[in-house]
């Protein structure tokens, strides 16, 4: 089974295509680059220069957040579009899953970070056992300071990863026993590894309807949250 996967969740952005259980290209953006202008091109030239055409392509596979919400709405539009044209299945993966991937077979906690900007973080906590990721604790967007107070808890070795890393890299360390962070080149979503977890629901045949497929994005927006402060000002008038 072929797949084309790709993400858009934060600055970088990225696509893979992978046939079973092995990854045939991967092309990742992290450089001041417009995902409206740079994904269809990187989808164009990885399927070129591996001599495919999108009608081989047997499934998609997107992240659905959270992130940006500008990136995962282009994304999704990207996804749903090829999915829709070729009738060929799609699937979300949480682009927190991917992160927490790339480190499968690390002991202790793992634990991804997508800056949320305002000293807010996405994360979640993940444990890798048994040759399987397990999410240990729900998907949230949480200060950091919460989070190095929720953390403090474990006794367990916990691996940071993420593009929030370096932000906060002091912050956790200084604050947080036994804390071990990934190598720099694994702190971006890959692509590969979102593509590996929707491949194996693409080949269960688990995939997502087309038309009532959103992204997951744990808050509201700004415009949103500026709309309710208005209302909710108007309305105490």
């Amino acid at each position: 089974m072929k797949i084309l996967s790709l993400d858009s969740s934060t600055e970088s952005a990225t696509c893979a295509v992978l046939e079973d259980d092995r990854l045939l290209a991967e092309i990742t953006f992290n450089y001041k680059k417009q995902h409206s202008v740079v994904l269809m091109s990187m989808i164009d030239s990885l399927l070129k220069n591996l001599k495919l055409d999108i009608a081989s392509i047997d499934g998609f596979v997107v992240s659905k957040g959270p992130g940006s919400f500008t990136g995962l709405r282009i994304g999704a539009s990207v996804i749903k579009g090829l999915s829709q044209g070729t009738g060929k299945p799609f699937v979300g993966i949480s682009s927190l899953d991917a992160l927490a991937y790339n480190l499968a077979y690390t002991s202790g906690i793992i634990c991804p970070i997508l800056d949320a900007l305002r000293g807010n973080v996405y994360t979640a906590l993940y444990t890798f056992v048994d040759n399987k990721l397990h999410t240990i604790s729900e998907h949230m967007v949480i200060s950091i300071e919460d989070l190095i107070s929720l953390l403090s808890k474990h006794n367990q070795s916990i691996c940071f990863i993420g593009d929030a890393v370096p932000k906060f890299k002091d912050d956790l360390s200084s604050s947080i026993q036994n804390v071990r962070f990934a190598p720099t080149h694994l702190n971006l979503v890959r692509a590969s590894s979102l593509g590996e977890l929707g491949l194996n629901l693409l080949s269960s045949g688990i995939h997502d309807d087309l038309y009532t497929f959103a992204p997951f994005y744990l808050r509201k927006s700004q415009a949103e949250r500026e709309y309710d402060k208005k209302m909710e000002s108007s309305q105490n008038e």
